[in-house]
């Protein structure tokens, strides 16, 4: 079969497109990165503000559209209002604009707050993160991208997941849902622009419902068309089928809070970071390993793994949750290497006491450490954190992946139900806007946008590197 024919030049700006500027005063950009921009804009009908992110990268559009309109009705995810989209344009979400994060609330709480985070703030964000996380989890969507940054909050204290761009439903298209009833309802206008009903306290608007009822015909549009539209989206890069969107940083596009794609490291495939062209498949094409923000991301992905589930959002939270007890990230590695470094002089090695599969990692023989004799331990991080909060983290950075406890099983954690409680979601102090870091000064949390190499290894002593019947293994001290 011969290659589509390459894509029509897009203007890449939603300011030339009528049946979003009909609806939508833009108020300026926002965000920027290299598959989306996020502007801020109020909706005409009634004033609401929102979120439009315009999406360039068709399979990240699909992904992140699919996985919003499966978990529109869960309290703690972001809510897609509406979606446009038109053939040879890039896809448009219209999303509730939150002004804040949970990385700003960390920020704040360390440079502006005296007092720091109290424990029933800490415990109310906490909760908040897992019932995001266990939603998307019975549904087998796994987000692949938790992090501080894409974790939004409502000027009133409400968290809410966002950024499913990297999300993958684990089950086939169409059949996300274990119950029927789980499956929202979808309805079209004939320009395709797709409504989706928002949850209880999200203002509709007013004209989409118009808009819908002009057209009996296609109103109530049913799981087979809506199907069909989503993967006509999803169609249109038919050579886009390994996970492209994790292959290219997307900058800082997370900086503001706009429900947009993630900065991801590594643009290119390292030498030993492996993306499978064979791996498990899911309905949406191959899993790879080279997903997430590297500080967050799961040690069987740094080992170059595609035979994973929801249990890498585990171990991400895992970082989170030890972030918020700490007020700094706990594994801010500078490369993959670099990273799978910190883990192991806290943690310990990774070996097959630990997971008796690891060595069946596609990169457990090509790289290799030599032995912690003494690792520093979660208690040495978090020297100022109860036993049960330090026995929370542990729960989650298990090296093998099912060894972590599950959203639902840390929901019902006595840590949550013990004095003192989480504080009511009114009591939480939140920034009024996010705090963006000063680009020309990285302090000590970094700058993301230079975690995209794994070349640079004078950092990590000697190497060792010897050839194998398969090629290469390298061993650092």
């Amino acid at each position: 079969m011969d290659p589509p024919p390459p894509p029509k030049s897009k203007s890449w700006s939603i300011h030339t497109r009528p049946e979003i500027t009909s609806k939508y005063e833009i108020l300026g950009r926002v965000g920027s990165g290299a598959y989306s921009d996020v502007y801020k804009a109020r909706r005409l009908s009634d004033s609401l503000i929102v979120a439009l992110k315009e999406v360039h990268d068709c399979q990240s559009a699909f992904r992140e559209i699919e996985a919003l309109q499966t978990l529109q009705h869960s309290p703690n995810v972001v809510v897609l209002l509406e979606y446009f989209w038109a053939e040879d344009e890039d896809a448009v979400l219209v999303l509730e604009y939150l002004p804040s994060d949970l990385g700003s609330v960390i920020r704040e709480s360390k440079k502006e707050w005296m007092d720091g985070l109290s424990v029933g703030e800490i415990k109310r964000w906490i909760v908040q993160i897992l019932c995001g996380v266990d939603a998307c989890h019975r549904n087998s969507i796994v987000h692949r991208d938790l992090k501080p940054s894409n974790l939004l909050i409502s000027a009133d204290g409400v968290l809410k997941l966002a950024d499913f761009g990297q999300a993958r439903i684990l089950l086939e298209p169409g059949f996300v849902a274990v119950d029927d009833d789980l499956q929202p309802q979808y309805r079209s206008t004939p320009n395709q622009t797709t409504v989706c009903e928002p949850p209880e306290g999200i203002p509709k608007a007013h004209n989409a419902a118009q808009g819908v009822h002009a057209n009996q015909e296609q109103e109530n549009l049913g799981r087979e068309e809506h199907d069909s539209n989503l993967d006509k989206l999803r169609a249109k890069d038919v050579l886009d089928e390994i996970d492209k969107e994790s292959d290219i940083p997307d900058g800082d596009v997370s900086c503001l809070a706009t429900c947009t794609a993630s900065d991801i490291e590594d643009p290119f495939k390292s030498s030993y970071s492996y993306e499978a062209e064979e791996g498990e498949k899911d309905g949406y094409g191959p899993l790879t390993s080279c997903v997430g923000t590297r500080w967050f991301r799961a040690p069987e992905l740094l080992y170059g793994s595609t035979n994973y589930g929801v249990e890498i959002d585990l171990w991400s939270l895992g970082c989170i949750f030890a972030e918020l007890f700490r007020l700094e990230p706990l594994f801010p590695g500078t490369s993959d290497i670099d990273q799978l470094g910190k883990i192991f002089s806290i943690l310990g090695n990774l070996s097959e006491e630990v997971w008796p599969d690891c060595s069946e990692l596609p990169d457990y023989k090509i790289i290799s450490f030599g032995k912690v004799e003494s690792p520093i331990g979660l208690e040495a991080c978090m020297p100022n954190r109860s036993p049960d909060e330090i026995y929370l983290v542990k729960k989650l950075l298990c090296f093998h992946p099912v060894s972590r406890a599950t959203a639902m099983e840390l929901l019902h954690d006595k840590y949550l139900s013990e004095e003192p409680l989480p504080v009511p979601i009114s009591e939480l102090r939140v920034p009024s806007t996010r705090s963006a870091q000063d680009e020309s000064s990285p302090d000590e949390w970094g700058d993301f946008r230079h975690m995209d190499s794994d070349s640079d290894f004078e950092e990590f002593g000697s190497i060792n590197v010897t050839t194998t019947d398969s090629g290469f293994s390298m061993r650092f001290t």
